[in-house]
């Protein structure tokens, strides 16, 4: 049933100039737009509308990095189970976020971008699992996943352990690539199974992808003129202070 509000000029502007935002943070530090959209748009529509409305932006951005890198089989070859696992993570977790109560779930994502924020800003020293990583590695992706499909964000804590798999910048970039693409396909088939994904949240998303690239092309161009270190400084203090505010908000 087409929903008329979703596409009002009022929500339409919304949605492009979020992800325009997202995706500008993304051309700079190379990463953030489902942060920075799923934290914005969860504020203005609801949770559930937000993370449909991140998907196809999200899975773009993130297919065309990661494929770029040239390492994508040795990434899959020692992330494969990890991937798995949060895919069925993934599936099973959102099952809560059909029936559940939206406020808590969004109470969650609002404790994640805090503590993304927070562990992005204190850089933390994350020790190489080492032996441990044949059992660490599904436990993280059902981690992960189940965040995941919970609450749309990817991040925690399946960033901070690539990081302490030790790669080069390119590959761990790479491999934070492969990661969201994995699990944008899984939230998406989860969410449309789950019936959470309508028509015009698809449509909608979908048209997305252009502020999220152009945002993207924006940002790259900036990158190359400002501080990274300083925009990396703001940007995740303001994801660290738009978590604590879907926190009040869900919790009032």
């Amino acid at each position: 049933m087409f929903d008329s509000s979703l596409w009002s000029p009022e929500s339409v502007a919304i949605v492009a100039a979020v992800l325009l935002l997202a995706g500008f943070v993304k051309g700079v530090v190379g990463l953030g737009l489902p942060t920075v959209s799923l934290g914005l748009l969860t504020a203005v529509f609801g949770l559930k509308a937000a993370i449909a409305l991140m998907l196809v932006p999200s899975f773009a951005t993130n297919v065309v990095q990661g494929l770029t890198g040239g390492a994508l089989k040795e990434i899959l070859g020692r992330l494969w189970f990890l991937l798995a696992v949060a895919c069925v993570a993934i599936w099973l977790s959102s099952a809560l976020l059909a029936g559940g109560d939206t406020a808590i779930l969004s109470a969650i994502l609002g404790l994640s971008l805090c503590l993304y924020g927070g562990l992005s800003l204190t850089r933390p020293q994350v020790q190489a699992p080492g032996d441990k990583e044949k059992w660490l590695s599904p436990l993280i992706g059902a981690i992960n996943g189940g965040l995941t499909g919970l609450t749309g964000s990817f991040v925690v804590p399946g960033v901070l352990y690539l990081q302490a798999l030790g790669w080069p910048r390119d590959i761990f970039i790479q491999a934070m690539g492969v990661l969201f693409t994995v699990s944008t396909v899984a939230l998406g088939v989860s969410m449309t199974g789950r019936g959470l994904l309508s028509a015009d949240l698809g449509l909608l998303s979908f048209v997305g992808l252009v502020p999220a690239f152009i945002g993207m092309y924006i940002g790259q161009k900036v990158r190359k003129r400002l501080s990274e270190e300083r925009f990396r400084q703001v940007f995740f203090i303001s994801v660290a202070v738009l978590g604590a505010y879907i926190i009040v908000r869900s919790l009032l």
